[in-house]
């Protein structure tokens, strides 16, 4: 495209200049060729012009396109960052939580991990404080996981219909013996 509009521009000036130069204005039909020479210029000039205004179209067109590219990864970069930034945020949040919640997560844990573990008895625990401490625990460990009470009592206890209020009786019990230990 280049090429034909040098090509175009170059051939309007050479049939411009030409005739004015190279032919005598004395002959009358000298000027004849002069006015179609003049007007064969024209003609290239203008097709020079068409073709300079179209590649300026396409360079524009393509100027757009590098810049919605180059905005397109703008926008991909900031969105990593933001995601990055708020997983970070998250880990930093669980790490900084309270030595309380973290204790109590552990304690947990180690009562599901332990359920065969059973405790020391001493001369003044009985195995029935044994059994209600280990109990305990279980009940513990699935209300810090957010278990309901009907919940504990049914799976932890096994007490269910007609036993169901016995079994609310039970945790009652429980959890004044414990539950602020």
């Amino acid at each position: 495209m280049y090429l034909k509009m040098f090509v175009l521009s170059g051939s309007a000036l050479i049939l411009w200049l030409a005739p004015l130069t190279a032919l005598d204005k004395r002959i009358g039909w000298h000027k004849a060729i002069q006015g179609l020479s003049l007007g064969a210029a024209i003609a290239c000039a203008v097709s020079a012009g068409n073709i300079a205004r179209k590649l300026a179209d396409e360079n524009e067109i393509e100027e757009i396109k590098t810049r919605a590219i180059t905005a397109d990864v703008v926008d991909e970069i900031a969105t990593s960052a933001y995601v990055s930034q708020s997983q970070r945020q998250q880990e930093a949040e669980i790490i900084l939580a309270s030595p309380m919640e973290i204790e109590a997560k552990r304690e947990a844990l180690e009562a599901l991990c332990s359920e065969n573990f059973q405790p020391e008895t001493t001369a003044n625990t009985s195995d029935k404080d044994a059994r209600d401490l280990e109990l305990w625990w279980k009940v513990e460990a699935a209300q810090i996981e957010g278990k309901t009470q009907t919940w504990i009592i049914e799976n932890i206890f096994k007490m269910k219909g007609r036993k169901f209020a016995e079994g609310k009786a039970q945790l009652a019990e429980l959890l004044r013996r414990f539950g602020d230990a």
